[in-house]
């Protein structure tokens, strides 16, 4: 068996859609993460409409895959007011390992460390590559949209050649022209992600 289908078969294939409510708000000043040198980082910063967090893994062949999308949406969205951040939870995702992962990939799109998984609990994601999109309203985050982030992956081994459907990109987008959100036709297939246990 190789080591994609070792990997991937310890993965499951979760995600779900959070339509937009009250209960959906969070501070972005309770949600800790760092950039790639220690800083911690306010996502909401001004200008900002909309926030997209695609949470990878630098051991996990599917989100590495999307590295390409992922730069042409930072690039194509970024000038509209949309940040877009990669989000890396799993405790073997140090640092260090992930500026490595970064020259390797060339991944120039800003990058998370999400050493607690609390952005993991904000977006309720559970694989990875998975995606989740918020409203920036009042210098609050609104989570409109989690899930996949197009239908490339019909599940493990089962690849199509091109993406028919484009759940992320549609979502910011209708973020951006104030459209409802239309819920992804599927789950999203990756890795799971590796739950930390917080000390008290």
């Amino acid at each position: 068996m190789s080591w994609f289908f070792r990997r991937t078969l310890k993965s499951c294939a979760a995600g779900a859609i959070m339509v937009a409510a009250s209960a959906g708000f969070a501070e972005v000043q309770a949600i800790h993460a760092t950039d790639l040198q220690g800083r911690d980082i306010n996502m909401a910063t001004s200008g900002t409409r909309v926030v997209a967090l695609i949470f990878a893994a630098t051991d996990c062949p599917i989100s590495n895959r999307y590295i390409p999308e992922i730069a042409r949406l930072h690039k194509e969205y970024g000038p509209k007011g949309v940040a877009i951040w990669w989000v890396f939870p799993n405790p073997g995702d140090a640092p260090a390992v992930v500026r490595k992962h970064g020259v390797d990939y060339s991944i120039d799109t800003p990058t998370l460390i999400d050493s607690r998984q609390d952005l993991v609990r904000m977006a309720h994601v559970s694989v990875t590559p998975e995606a989740a999109v918020f409203a920036v309203e009042n210098g609050k985050l609104r989570e409109v949209y989690h899930g996949r982030i197009d239908d490339r992956y019909v599940a493990f081994g089962q690849e199509r050649p091109q993406a028919t459907h484009h759940e992320l990109e549609e979502a910011i987008q209708a973020v951006i022209a104030g459209r409802p959100i239309s819920e992804p036709t599927a789950n999203p297939v990756g890795c799971s992600i590796i739950p930390v246990t917080l000390k008290p």
